[in-house]
């Protein structure tokens, strides 16, 4: 299953384990079920700490591999192939099982471990969908700490009739208890935040005005950036750099690049991926002494001249209040939407904006996509072998002329897109 470079590279990570760690396989007949026990004999063959059973009364849900601590009695399941996007999920979730460091913050942990409800937490993902793993791997973090907490990530490919039955039409989609928790990128800080504003509301508003009241005694900033961003990044950096008080307020880091696939001649890269580059954002800012402050929204901003001190007044969503002798904004770009009737209310169920991690739900279904250009013919081209059929809505003019040609070259050996403008 895993060629020799991967299961070079997994052995080295795997050494790394303390403890034992169980792969409990419930299979049915399928090819992905012999693809799942394939992987499972692969991993175990690397070190002597992982295990392989199989017990088809495990979970009703097969095919499914859990990653069962033995003695703590956590488990993580991945239901389907952890393979694509989702292969770093799973070598994280062996190496926390088996006791390796996370690299959250302890009161985090603690957090987690606190909460004392059983959470079962269902993630529908798709392989090629780069926003997942994020979302999964937040999920499986909590369920390494707390054995209460149960997490699995189900690849929608895998249980097509599973995400009919439940109408899902955009990835990552979180169930927690069966319940619809959240759709789309949501971080590790904002799961707890909501499960402990589910299971415990005076705990989680006391903790709201604790963060609001820490973040309000902060000293005066020369310069406050908001937004975290590739521009809101560079702004921080070149302040700080200038030794003077910075501090940067994003809702998280990467912005819009956190959900780009391809990053192409970004100027001294050849070719990443979005959240490699975010990450990297991130990474540079807090070379630097930045006051960084990450989920965190602006809600109104107080010019100089309108504020009783001479000062810049940036009040938070949480209602915090953060003062700056100057500020930089910088919250860059989001989805470009069509404006018309019925687009928030079907958005994540059946607007979707990423053909990349959606595409695949709408696996022999039609489908349209609104824009000609290259952005539009490219998604496009990644339906057109997923989908039923492609129509292509634009109103743009000698590029979509130029792209039309393309479109009917590419035809050939793809199903038939129908253009309109």
């Amino acid at each position: 299953m895993l060629d020799q470079n991967m299961k070079n590279q997994l052995k080295a990570y795997l050494d790394n384990l303390k403890s034992d760690v169980h792969l409990v396989l419930s299979l049915d007949d399928s090819d992905t079920a012999q693809k799942l026990l394939a992987l499972a004999n692969d991993i175990a063959a690397l070190n002597d700490k992982v295990s392989v059973f199989q017990d088809q009364s495990a979970s009703e849900r097969k095919p499914i591999m859990q990653v069962v601590n033995p003695s703590k009695q956590t488990s993580i399941g991945f239901a389907g192939l952890p393979m694509g996007h989702e292969f770093t999920s799973l070598v994280l979730a062996l190496l926390h099982s088996g006791g390796h460091p996370m690299k959250i913050e302890a009161d985090v942990i603690e957090q987690i471990a606190a909460l004392d409800q059983d959470i079962n937490a269902e993630i529908f993902i798709s392989l090629s969908c780069q926003n997942c793993p994020d979302v999964v791997q937040a999920f499986n973090m909590m369920a390494a700490i707390n054995p209460k907490i149960k997490a699995t990530m189900i690849d929608g490919a895998a249980f097509q009739q599973e995400v009919t039955d439940r109408n899902i039409m955009a990835v990552p989609s979180v169930y927690v208890n069966g319940e619809v928790f959240a759709q789309g990128r949501i971080s590790l800080a904002d799961i707890l935040e909501k499960l402990i504003q589910q299971l415990d509301p005076e705990a989680a508003k006391a903790d709201a005005e604790k963060e609001a009241k820490a973040l309000s005694s902060k000293e005066t900033y020369d310069v406050l950036v908001v937004g975290g961003g590739p521009a809101g990044a560079a702004a921080a950096i070149y302040a700080a750099r200038k030794g003077i008080r910075t501090g940067i307020v994003a809702d998280r880091f990467g912005g819009q690049v956190m959900d780009t696939m391809a990053i192409e001649n970004f100027i001294s890269v050849k070719a990443t991926q979005g959240p490699k580059l975010a990450a990297s954002l991130e990474e540079h800012v807090k070379e630097y002494d930045v006051d960084v402050m990450v989920g965190q929204r602006a809600s109104n901003i107080l010019s100089a001249e309108e504020s009783h001190d001479g000062l810049v007044h940036v009040t938070l969503e949480n209602g915090a209040e953060l003062t700056s002798r100057s500020v930089i904004v910088s919250t860059g770009a989001r989805w470009r939407e069509m404006n018309v009737p019925g687009e928030q209310e079907y958005r994540n169920k059946g607007v979707a904006y990423c053909p990349h991690c959606d595409g695949p739900l709408f696996k022999g279904k039609p489908t349209a996509v609104i824009g000609g250009g290259n952005s539009g013919i490219e998604a496009a081209i990644d339906l057109a072998g997923i989908v039923q059929h492609v129509t292509v809505s634009s109103i743009e003019t000698e590029l979509f002329t130029l792209l039309v040609v393309v479109i009917q070259q590419w035809t050939v050996c793809v199903p038939p897109f129908v253009i309109t403008r």
